[in-house]
């Protein structure tokens, strides 16, 4: 004899389960008990009314599927007959509403909670084989789940919240890339609870693990070392992930050591991934033009003594010019947001009065000797536009033509072209 719901082959005595696919097969006793060899048909046609039954099909459709699929051919008063005697209705003999709240209760635990009281009225009928009331259903899931019916009557996608305890519990860093095509490359980090800005940094590289180092350690002894570190996969993050799991290998917390650092993928990076988009729109956008026209004007090229023109030209005021946006950013008011639980105001305030809302620093402090320690073993900084060689032809240029270093964008660019022209590039 097999069960009619996965085909397991049962034993001859039949409990109240499958003992495969755990589905209440009770119903199947009383054949067993007046001939086993002889009532394998009938078994299995009780099975699948059984089967059918629990999930809500109608008479009709009941009949169609023993017709169409098993060529079992009943009339719907055999049918009816058939059910009667396996104690199975539709509105008697309702189950004890103490046992449905407690299935509830546990479905809630789970997935379960995702769906609503009439999901749930099926799944309690075709999982479990209640036999409850739709309505006793959705009394229970307001009563039992009321956050969760406030959500799902508002129709909106339920996303995952962002939570930390405070500020220097997670610091997100990534490079930005939008402005390597013209040989400059930009480096960030923003704490995750207040969402200040740590650094933002350019220079001629974002993928060389000693500059990485270097942005962090500068922070490091400023604000002293924050719980965990998350960044992605790339490899200019290896020496900062070294020298902070080092740091925090003294401390004792539960995220101590190589827990304090968290790998994952860019796009998964969201606290800094999502700021990028504020960063374009309100800053660099303006540089993104600016050196497409000196592209289409035929001022830049993309070779590698370009690159370093433009960055030996225009890298200080363009560092001056995030500076000031960090500054600004980290003084403007975050406004609060309905569908986010993220506490709303002033980064820089958040970050330094953290007890204000309701918060705690969960930074780690480091001295400066160990900071030193650390700076020195690390490989000294490139020249300012990467090319020692050509900065120092630069310089001469520079000093020759009696050209003042540029104070904004304009005075940048008639430097550019006149060191382009002296240079013959």
């Amino acid at each position: 004899m097999y069960c009619p719901y996965c085909g397991h082959d049962l034993p001859g005595h039949v409990g109240r389960f499958c003992g495969t696919c755990g589905i209440s097969i009770q119903f199947l006793a009383p054949f067993l008990q007046n001939d086993p060899g002889s009532m394998s048909d009938e078994l299995m046609e009780a099975g699948l009314i059984s089967k059918y039954f629990s999930e809500g099909h109608t008479y009709d459709v009941i009949l169609d599927f023993l017709k169409t699929r098993h060529n079992i051919f009943l009339s719907l008063s055999t049918l009816k007959r058939k059910l009667k005697n396996a104690g199975l209705t539709r509105r008697t003999d309702y189950s004890p509403i103490e046992t449905v709240n407690a299935v509830i209760t546990h479905e809630l635990t789970g997935s379960g909670q995702l769906l609503g009281y009439r999901a749930l009225w099926q799944t309690l009928r075709q999982k479990y084989f209640l036999t409850v009331k739709r309505d006793d259903v959705m009394h229970a899931v307001r009563r039992l789940d009321p956050s969760g019916v406030q959500l799902r009557h508002r129709r909106r996608f339920i996303r995952r919240g962002y939570f930390t305890a405070g500020p220097n519990q997670v610091w997100h860093i990534d490079g930005y890339d939008k402005l390597k095509p013209f040989g400059v490359a930009i480096s960030g980090c923003i704490d995750g609870f207040s969402r200040k800005v740590m650094w933002l940094r350019s220079g001629s590289s974002n993928n060389n693990p000693g500059v990485i180092a270097y942005y962090y350690m500068k922070c490091a002894s400023e604000f002293g070392v924050p719980a965990r570190l998350r960044t992605d996969c790339g490899t200019e993050n290896g020496t900062m992930v070294a020298i902070h799991c080092a740091l925090r290998a003294q401390y004792t917390d539960d995220f101590a050591g190589v827990l304090s650092h968290m790998y994952g993928t860019s796009t998964a990076n969201q606290r800094i991934e999502s700021w990028w988009s504020f960063f374009r729109k309100q800053r660099t956008q303006f540089w993104i033009d600016l050196f497409n026209d000196l592209r289409e004007r035929h001022l830049f090229n993309g070779s590698h003594e370009h690159k370093c023109l433009l960055r030996y030209v225009f890298l200080g005021i363009l560092q001056k010019d995030l500076d000031e946006y960090r500054e600004l950013w980290n003084n403007h008011t975050i406004r609060p947001v309905r569908q986010s639980s993220c506490h709303s105001g002033k980064p820089e305030a958040m970050y330094h009065l953290p007890h204000r809302f309701d918060a705690r620093d969960c930074g780690f402090p480091v001295s400066q000797q160990v900071i030193q320690e650390f700076e020195d073993i690390l490989p000294p900084q490139r020249s300012l536009c990467g090319d020692g060689n050509l900065q120092g032809q630069f310089t001469d240029l520079q000093r020759q033509s009696g050209l003042f270093s540029p104070v904004n964008w304009i005075t940048a660019v008639e430097n550019y072209i006149t060191l382009k022209n002296m240079s013959g590039l």
